[in-house]
């Protein structure tokens, strides 16, 4: 087994080169390959293996610390101050109504799941085992934050909440990779959808074009001003974290419940203003003409293979009845969000970034935004945003629901 960091790192790196190597050849058998599983997906995956297999020891890593800390909040600033802002924000009310129905899905799909289960095998879902679940509805619905406040508001033992966040961690990225081949289907699914892509494509395209008028070659002037904008804004951001969070808690603890004592929630929050602002500055948007958001994709990808070196698919044999619950739940999740989709005509990305923002939270929404287009991911940061604010209020409504399905 191997524990060391840097090797680990190299190996993530050899993974990325290789996937992006294989995906981009000519050659026939890796073309069809590709156009059944894509490169993201594979990203992620393979990963997954090194840890299932034993091969790397992902439990005391700090890789994925840093990926989500350092190099999240830096490709957040990088897509963002990249982004056409005022398209993202004009594309419509079906974003947020894709992104709501997720939300209902969880806190309806979490108390159906236990009447569902309770049919087919009464002992997995007896006793407090709807405490547990409401770390779960926490997590799926805001974030880490929401989770713990869900686990002392419902009073979940210790051994109770592992098992939940082991359900949790697995079911959320197999739901993850499921959106991640979705969207590689992208188009097949808006046409069965009828769905109104316009503002999307017309966004895709505007980003396209004005990449192509104003590329110019990289120069290693362009590249450090990319690294000070990207790290000195986290940086800053981590400054203000590191106080706010520590304030809250200490003078208005009450607050941990809405996730305001969260350092983590509070980074996402400054590095995504600081970010907005800086976009407003033509100099800073100019950083676009020298790729600052293909640097800001890369952290991105290093970020997916950090998110996929944790995942034990193993881990399914612990406590294999309560993963029946945790899949029953998100299939609950998902087929409502299909419904509303078909509904409104929504396109696939509203429903899976709305999807993924409420069950991934801010660290993964943006993977799955930037599958689409690159140009996308600030749209996925927004989103879990939200989540994290309506995290509390549905996991609590969602557990007293659940208390009552368990009888």
């Amino acid at each position: 087994m191997i524990t060391n960091d840097a090797v680990i790192m190299g190996m993530l790196a050899v993974i990325l080169g290789g996937v992006f190597i294989t995906e981009s050849s000519q050659n026939s058998a890796l073309k069809k390959f590709y156009s059944f599983v894509p490169g993201l997906l594979l990203c992620y995956f393979v990963p997954s293996l090194l840890n299932s297999l034993g091969i790397i020891d992902a439990s005391n890593s700090k890789l994925y610390f840093v990926a989500s800390r350092y190099l999240l909040p830096s490709a957040l600033v990088l897509l963002i101050i990249s982004a056409d802002l005022r398209k993202i924000f004009g594309l419509g009310s079906k974003a947020v109504i894709m992104f709501l129905t997720g939300t209902v899905g969880i806190i309806i799909g979490g108390p159906l799941a236990i009447l569902i289960i309770d049919q087919v095998n009464p002992d997995l879902v007896s006793g407090d085992v709807w405490r547990g679940l409401t770390t779960v509805a926490g997590s799926w619905i805001g974030g880490g934050a929401n989770q713990a406040a869900m686990k002392e508001v419902f009073e979940v033992d210790d051994q109770l909440f592992s098992a939940m966040i082991t359900v949790d961690v697995i079911c959320a990225n197999i739901w993850m990779a499921v959106l991640l081949i979705m969207a590689g289907r992208q188009k097949k699914i808006d046409a069965w959808l009828k769905a109104d892509t316009s503002s999307i494509e017309e966004l895709k395209e505007t980003v396209s074009k004005y990449q192509e008028e104003n590329a110019r070659p990289t120069t290693t002037t362009d590249l450090m001003k990319i690294t000070a904008i990207a790290f000195g804004l986290t940086g800053l951001a981590h400054l203000f974290s590191d106080m706010i969070a520590p304030w809250i808690s200490t003078n208005a603890p009450e607050l941990a419940k809405y996730s305001l004592t969260s350092g983590f929630f509070w980074l996402i929050v400054m590095v995504t203003t600081f970010a907005l602002i800086a976009s407003c500055f033509k100099s800073t948007r100019s950083l676009e003409h020298s790729g600052a958001s293909k640097v800001g994709s890369a952290f991105i990808y290093i970020l997916v293979a950090t998110i996929g070196m944790q995942m034990d698919v193993t881990a399914i044999l612990d406590n294999p009845g309560y993963f029946f619950i945790g899949i029953t739940w998100l299939t609950i999740h998902a087929l409502l969000m299909i419904v509303m989709a078909k509904l409104i005509r929504a396109p696939l990305f509203f429903m899976a970034v709305g999807s993924q923002a409420n069950v991934g939270g801010a660290a993964s929404a943006p993977i799955v935004a930037a599958a689409f287009h690159p140009a996308l991911a600030p749209v996925g940061i927004l989103m879990a945003v939200l989540g994290y604010a309506l995290g509390t209020y549905g996991a609590y409504i969602c557990g007293l629901i659940m208390q009552v399905a368990a009888g």
